[in-house]
């Protein structure tokens, strides 16, 4: 009898990877701050990464994207972000970055493409609304982030301008250009970089024309139909 509730939660947990790929990821929002600035932290932000990109394969698993363009691209991702840390590497950064920018992106099409593939809209892919949302957050928040390695001087801050931006504030401007809230302090100074945000502020627009209007269309249009059922 005890091991009931466990097989019906590891039963929800299987039905809805698109929730705790998102889960993890907000979590990684709290955690990053003190993440940065220690070396036990960047260590442990690597594991973080590792893990996330786990969930990202399993998300993949259950898209239409094709399994082996994930793993290759994790693979070679993971290998370089461990020699990197391990060896001080820090230039391999640039293009573990690279290649985890990659995955997300692939893995926010796979979500995409399960999202709209039927006219029905299940608990999963509400929540997969959602994480696609944080991928693409992250998968731009990685370019920036090689964008910086490649061409220094790509962004500047209110906050002492002339340093290079951590992680955390390369995430915050993904966020606030994704959502187009515009409220973030770090600006983009290369052409570079410019044309990066600009990619991500059309991203942002297309995402919510396409992706969740169309889910609050289906939505809204099952309910009319129950309402109606005689």
């Amino acid at each position: 009898m005890a091991a009931r509730p466990f097989l019906k939660w590891l039963a929800i947990t299987r039905r809805h990877p698109s929730a705790w790929l998102l889960a993890v990821q907000l979590l990684g929002v709290l955690l990053y701050p003190a993440m940065e600035n220690t070396p036990e932290g960047r260590a442990f932000f690597g594991a973080f990464g590792i893990c996330v990109l786990a969930l990202a394969l399993w998300v993949v698993n259950r898209s239409p994207a094709l399994n082996w363009v994930a793993w290759a691209i994790a693979l070679p991702s993971v290998a370089l972000s461990i020699v990197a840390a391990i060896g001080d590497y820090t230039r391999l950064n640039a293009f573990a970055h690279l290649l985890e920018g990659a995955l997300y992106f692939y893995t926010a099409a796979g979500l995409t493409a399960y999202m709209l593939r039927d006219h029905t809209v299940s608990g999963d892919e509400l929540f997969a609304a959602g994480a696609t949302f944080t991928l693409l957050a992250w998968a731009f928040a990685f370019s920036f982030s090689v964008c910086q390695q490649w061409y220094p001087g790509s962004f500047t801050a209110a906050l002492d301008p002339e340093s290079p931006r951590t992680w955390m504030e390369l995430l915050f401007l993904s966020f606030s250009t994704l959502s187009g809230v515009g409220l973030s302090d770090i600006m983009p100074l290369r052409p570079q970089a410019r044309a990066l945000v600009m990619l991500e502020q059309f991203a942002g627009v297309m995402y919510i024309a396409l992706v969740v209007s169309r889910l609050i269309g289906l939505t809204t249009s099952r309910a009319i139909a129950r309402r109606d059922d005689p």
